[in-house]
């Protein structure tokens, strides 16, 4: 053998060899002398945050040799310590953070304000600051120094009487407590405010705020409205008590946050229609030919397929109007989110004019002082129309079947369902005779 030559077994030696070395060597520039903590620092010796550019910020900077728990905190003159990293868990490795002398929250002697401080500003004055290490075997390292802080603001954020307009919330479009607003009197003039409802399983559902003479984050009275979604056909959160929270963020980053409880109750998207049965008629009339100053009588049926109740007015079932009258002639008015069924007509001078409560007493169930038809009911409606003319310039007429959301919608489904031809059978212009007149049946009577 050539002894000018190395053995595969001396190359594989010296190569394992010059690992070790140089894992040696990273080993010793990471440890350092052996310290956890190594080159903790503040930058800078004084900041002055305004949020006005100048001096608003210093950089923290320091490295872990191995894994450790982290707390950066200031310690005032008195002693008082404001931490702005606590007992946070931290690789091995090199940290840098900027600090622009917001803390935790923390409340001054005396000081009262309205919810809770997330975030606050270091008053100005003298600290010593310090961070702290502590290993995984319990040893800890510190670094420490001193920072002057001035010309801080000294304003927070403050949501001043934040209240709810009422405690609970019924979103289901039934004209009944369907919206609830928050309101609050902001402090000063801030970066971004958030008003959300919190579920259980801790998903934030944004709350708008509503338009009005002050602009959103000035300073002034805000308002902020929630509907559940339901105006646009999203499910509200399932029935039962939530936070509605609000929090305020200024320039400097000073946050507080205030909160109210709101229950949701009967909540859904409404839903119903005009029974149509597997077999016959889905709008049932006892005749097609009608003699002058007789009666027209109807049968449908209405079910609530959704799940929330759907609320409803009057008349009641088995009403006969007179067909010169509407539901105004008898005293009920339009009710914004009522339920009704109707009979309309193609020459119809009001849209649906003949309109009846979806159940009567025995088919309803009363919540405060409404009537309500519960999700899976089904109600059968009959009525009448006294025929005192003829339905508008047809003879014969087509006369149909609806269900009004009142001020909401007349879904497509539920508008001029199963048309039937009417005829008034009038005697000839010589023997016309006036119907014998009626007493209205009014609304409350």
């Amino acid at each position: 053998m050539d002894d000018r030559k190395f053995s595969p077994l001396w190359i594989g030696l010296i190569g394992l060899l010059v690992v070790l070395i140089a894992v040696a060597v990273g080993w010793r520039l990471m440890r350092g002398d052996g310290s956890l903590l190594r080159d903790g620092m503040v930058h800078d010796a004084a900041i002055t945050p305004n949020a006005d550019g100048e001096s608003d910020i210093t950089g923290i900077s320091y490295t872990l040799a191995d894994n450790a728990t982290v707390s950066i905190y200031f310690e005032d003159e008195a002693g008082e310590r404001y931490y702005f990293r606590e007992d946070k868990p931290r690789g091995a490795g090199e940290y840098a953070v900027q600090f622009s002398g917001v803390v935790d929250g923390y409340v001054l002697p005396d000081e009262e304000i309205d919810g809770e401080i997330l975030s606050r500003l270091l008053r100005d004055g003298a600290y010593e600051w310090r961070i702290t290490a502590v290993g995984e075997d319990g040893n800890m390292e510190s670094a420490n120094g001193s920072i002057t802080i001035a010309n801080a603001d000294p304003e927070l954020p403050e949501l001043r009487n934040f209240t709810l307009n009422k405690e609970t919330f019924t979103p289901n479009r039934d004209g009944i407590d369907d919206r609830v607003q928050a309101q609050f009197f902001l402090s000063k003039g801030v970066k971004s405010v958030r008003v959300y409802l919190l579920t259980d399983e801790g998903l934030e559902i944004p709350v708008s705020e509503l338009e009005r003479d002050v602009p959103a984050n000035a300073i002034g009275r805000h308002y902020f409205d929630y509907e559940g979604g339901v105006d646009h056909g999203e499910t509200p959160p399932p029935d039962g008590r939530y936070p509605i929270i609000a929090i305020a963020e200024d320039d400097e980053g000073q946050k507080v946050r205030v909160e109210s409880a709101l229950t949701i109750a009967y909540g859904g998207v409404p839903r119903a229609d005009i029974f149509a049965p597997p077999t016959g008629d889905t709008f049932i009339v006892d005749k097609t030919a009608v003699v002058l100053c007789d009666t027209l009588y109807f049968t449908m049926t209405v079910q609530n397929y959704g799940n929330t109740p759907i609320r409803t007015t009057g008349p009641e079932p088995g009403t006969v109007y007179d067909s010169d009258w509407n539901y105004n002639t008898l005293g009920w008015h339009t009710e914004s989110g009522a339920w009704r069924v109707a009979v309309g007509y193609e020459n119809e001078l009001s849209n649906y004019p003949y309109r009846w409560a979806v159940g009567d007493m025995d088919s309803l169930e009363k919540i405060g002082a409404y009537y309500y038809l519960m999700p899976g009911d089904r109600a059968t409606i009959t009525g009448g129309i006294r025929l005192t003319n003829t339905f508008g310039d047809r003879n014969p007429q087509p006369v149909w079947a609806g269900l009004i959301h009142e001020d909401v919608e007349i879904s497509q489904f539920n508008t001029h369902v199963d048309p039937k031809a009417i005829l008034v059978d009038l005697p000839d212009e010589g023997n016309l005779e006036a119907c014998e007149p009626r007493d209205i049946p009014m609304k409350g009577e």
